[in-house]
């Protein structure tokens, strides 16, 4: 595995006395994580607390919407984005266009604009049936027009009592579907109740992006600090790794119950020093 670039590449002692690599992959701070905060707080957060970018989550927020002050507040913070998340929840539908075709384009030129190597999709809705249709192809299509990734992500079965909803199309288990590039949620794979190692493999190296947050298993999408669940979190960033895994990894937690603005800050410390700690790999382990 040839030496890591990047803010991560450097060696410390391990217990053992031998050296410790930290892998290319950068730590980006989702802005959804200071919900109900604001899209510039999440800017100021990521800086303070030594993260290596951050992931817009494009919603009702103006700034998130708005591309160039979006770059003043990267320019500001000196904090790159490192990937757009395209306006795909519900409270989004009219967010970008209710198109949702033209919501990927207007995603992918506002990664161009920014430097981010990444556009973050959603599966459709089932009900968006001429979308849905054509989403696999229109992927490919759109992913061939630009270096930007399009990375569809996992998403879950919707839950009430004991009744299931499928409400994603093609499938809520996107690695079930040909893509050229992934993004792995383990909150999701927590409420969907799928093994999320499993679900890894399948995506094999089209894994291009990661969110990283925990989960119990409940019905309710948790989006947990990791290590506060029972998700793989540690085993999957130990094995991103070992396989030298240059992608990014996106803290994408639920800090909505904090009682203070240290409190929020507080998790997402602990999300990055967790993320941090588990990304540290023995060097030369992925030559063995």
């Amino acid at each position: 595995m040839a030496e890591p670039e990047g803010p991560q590449a450097h060696h410390a002692a391990s217990r053992a006395g031998r050296p410790v690599a930290v892998p290319g992959a950068r730590v980006a701070l989702s802005t959804a994580s200071v919900y109900p905060e604001s899209t510039a707080t999440a800017f100021e957060i990521a800086a303070r607390l030594g993260y290596d970018g951050v992931e817009v989550m494009v919603w009702t927020d103006p700034v998130s919407q708005d591309v160039d002050a979006l770059r003043r507040l990267s320019e500001y913070h000196g904090i790159p984005v490192l990937a757009v998340h395209a306006p795909c929840l519900l409270i989004t539908q009219r967010v970008w266009s209710t198109d949702p075709w033209a919501k990927l384009q207007r995603a992918r030129r506002a990664a161009e604009r920014l430097g981010a190597t990444t556009v973050v999709v959603h599966p459709p809705f089932r009900w968006q049936r001429s979308y849905a249709r054509d989403f696999v192809r229109g992927i490919w299509r759109m992913a061939g027009e630009t270096d930007v990734r399009f990375a569809v992500e996992n998403m879950y079965p919707w839950r009430y009592r004991d009744r299931e909803m499928l409400a994603y199309a093609p499938d809520w288990d996107v690695s079930k579907e040909d893509y050229r590039h992934f993004t792995v949620d383990l909150s999701h794979a927590a409420t969907s109740r799928v093994a999320a190692m499993d679900m890894v493999r399948r995506m094999g190296d089209r894994l291009a992006h990661v969110h990283l947050a925990d989960g119990s298993g409940s019905a309710k999408d948790e989006h947990l600090v990791p290590g506060r669940g029972g998700q793989p979190c540690a085993e999957l960033l130990e094995s991103l790794a070992v396989t030298g895994f240059s992608g990014h990894v996106v803290i994408e937690v639920n800090t909505r119950r904090a009682m203070s603005a240290a409190e929020r800050e507080a998790d997402l410390a602990e999300a990055l020093a967790f993320t941090r700690l588990h990304l540290a790999a023995a060097a030369g382990v992925g030559r063995r």
